[in-house]
């Protein structure tokens, strides 16, 4: 990794999302972008041109300040950091400042088993992750500070996994971490017998070019009532360190494990999430 984003708002969980990116950064010598966003209120936004550039100077001083005094951390030595103020609202625009600047992944805090819909100012860690084009990671209740050992892919072998798999064993295969994948059985009308899976897994790792016999042994089926308690109950059982789901971009969180939703998952695990886009 050469760069990482970090939106923060300077709350506790913004900074748990910044630490994370520091203990990367430091894994890998990456530069990390720390992102304000300085939203005006309509009332400023409908003064005269005069007046609002006075404010907008204001809070950008006033900004700036804060945004240094936030980033006076130790873990934050002998890493190379530069800080960023935007003035949009639009979070979708943080995957426009991942490209401009070549970021490789986007680091977000969250407060957990709350939900997305409760944190970092409301819902704008979802919307980053539907508009990013690079890893998103959602740190839940405490920040990520130490070699990751265990990811945990949940996936239905669907063609749509096919490329975030293959991005993802990418991308993670810097930290020599195990990467096992789940798939969750539940007594729907979309229930599969063993062969059916079988034939559906096969046909997934020859489009990823990896032998089914030596791929089939780090996947686990979990049978249970729903795909996220089954993806919680295995990913607590080998004690995972990170989630990894695919997710459709701009249609929101993906759909996966043929009709179960992701979102579902991302909004109540307690673990860190990563995304990677279909």
């Amino acid at each position: 990794m050469k760069k990482i984003i970090v939106p923060v708002d300077f709350s506790e969980y913004s900074e748990n999302a910044l630490q994370t990116a520091a203990f990367l950064a430091k894994r890998s010598d990456a530069e990390v972008l720390v992102v304000h966003m300085l939203e005006l209120s309509n009332a400023v936004l409908s003064q005269s041109e005069s007046y609002l550039q006075q404010e907008m100077l204001f809070y950008l001083k006033m900004t700036e300040k804060k945004l240094a005094e936030f980033l006076q951390k130790d873990y934050l030595s002998d890493i190379k950091v530069t800080p960023i103020i935007k003035h949009f609202k639009i979070f979708s625009e943080i995957d426009q400042l991942a490209r401009n600047e070549g970021a490789d992944l986007i680091v977000m805090g969250s407060k957990g088993a709350s939900g997305l819909k409760e944190m970092f100012i409301g819902s704008n860690t979802e919307k980053v992750i539907r508009y990013a084009h690079v890893p998103v990671l959602v740190i839940k209740e405490e920040p990520i500070v130490k070699q990751i050992e265990k990811i945990l892919f949940a996936c239905d072998f669907s063609d749509d996994d096919v490329k975030p798999y293959m991005e993802a064993k990418k991308f993670l295969k810097k930290f020599n971490a195990d990467i096992e994948m789940v798939y969750v059985s539940t007594p729907t009308s979309k229930f599969k017998s063993t062969k059916e899976l079988e034939e559906k897994m096969k046909r997934f790792f020859s489009q990823t070019n990896e032998s089914y016999e030596e791929s089939a042994q780090k996947v686990k089926i979990v049978s249970d009532y729903s795909v996220e308690k089954g993806v919680f109950y295995y990913a607590n059982k080998i004690n995972s360190d990170v989630l990894v789901v695919a997710t459709h971009g701009r249609k929101g969180i993906a759909h996966f494990f043929e009709g179960s939703i992701s979102e579902d998952i991302a909004n109540h695990s307690k673990l860190p999430v990563m995304s990677f886009k279909i």
